[in-house]
């Protein structure tokens, strides 16, 4: 594997080139040499202005031309959304021909990218997509919680149909593998329930019974250590506390809100299951403060250790 990782700048309207360039700036230059911005070079400049650095660009930067760039900071628009992914599709091209061993992904606008004819939910999509893969799985790590997700973008009507035991099981056997190779021997996984109190033996709704168990079931009989249901509003402190490595989080608002809440600034998004390696900030593009220079890149640093161990073989704890 490379030991080269690759920083996709997000959508240049917002505050993905400010943060790349504040975490390029505090890099050592040897860390900058195992380092390519997929990205677009006059907005890349034009956030140097904005943060007030004056790093040679040249060489660090895969530019990808975008018509008029740079474009007006904060705005919405199909030119930025399209600028966007194809930072994306060459990074996964530079991943799958082992040019560089990770991708970091700034933040992308899930309007202008669709407005752009891009049509998918957010990264995680996208990436399956570009790389064939039957599934991919979003997984948010911070230091004392981490969480992956059976549904993500989808409304929550549509997440409560997404619990099967099929998919629970994959999902809890996608956290597993992850686990196992960033090294936790056995990894201790709990499974969140969907329902409250995991449906009251079916006062609240059966999915708990009828979906999730029989996943839960199956997953030891594979020899998983895995717990489950366990209400959702006591499992994350449990997990918190040590008791767990990783909940399975039903859907999306399920698994944000508690890592959001403990570790704003610093938790990671891993993507799961892909054939490429993939970390990436857990914020958005900011537009209301795009092009000031205020963005905290600290998401974005830890995004790229996260990145930097996996390239390197010594995983996160």
């Amino acid at each position: 594997m490379s030991d080269v990782i690759g920083i996709t700048m997000g959508d240049p309207a917002g505050v993905g080139p400010e943060i790349t360039i504040k975490a390029l700036a505090e890099m050592t230059p040897e860390e900058r040499s195992k380092t390519r911005v997929f990205g677009n070079l006059a907005t890349l400049e034009a956030a140097q202005k904005a943060v007030g650095t004056s790093l040679d660009l040249l060489g660090l930067v895969e530019d990808v031309d975008i018509p008029g760039a740079p474009l007006p900071w904060g705005q919405l628009s199909h030119a930025a959304g399209d600028a966007a992914f194809r930072f994306i599709e060459t990074a996964v091209r530079a991943a799958q021909d082992g040019s560089i061993g990770c991708i970091v992904t700034a933040p992308i606008n899930k309007e202008s990218l669709n407005a752009a004819g891009h049509h998918y939910d957010g990264h995680t999509g996208m990436l399956r997509t570009l790389t064939g893969s039957d599934a991919a799985y979003m997984l948010l790590a911070s230091e004392r919680l981490e969480v992956i997700h059976v549904s993500t973008h989808v409304s929550l009507k549509d997440a409560i149909e997404h619990v099967t035991p099929e998919q629970v099981l994959v999902t809890i056997r996608a956290g597993y593998e992850h686990m196992r190779r960033v090294g936790v021997e056995s990894p201790r996984i709990a499974v969140a329930g969907l329902n409250p109190h995991c449906g009251e033996n079916g006062l609240f709704g059966n999915e708990d019974i009828e979906k999730i168990k029989p996943a839960v079931a199956m997953a030891r009989e594979e020899g998983m250590n895995v717990e489950g249901p366990i209400s959702a509003d006591t499992v994350y402190y449990r997990a918190y506390q040590g008791e767990f490595d990783l909940v399975i989080a039903q859907y999306h608002d399920q698994g944000h809100i508690p890592i959001k809440l403990i570790a704003f600034d610093s938790t990671v998004n891993v993507s799961v299951g892909l054939p490429i390696d993939r970390t990436s900030v857990d914020h958005g593009t900011a537009f209301d403060i795009a092009g000031t220079g205020k963005a905290n890149h600290t998401n974005m640093k830890a995004a790229i250790a996260y990145a930097r161990k996996l390239v390197a073989g010594r995983y996160p704890s």
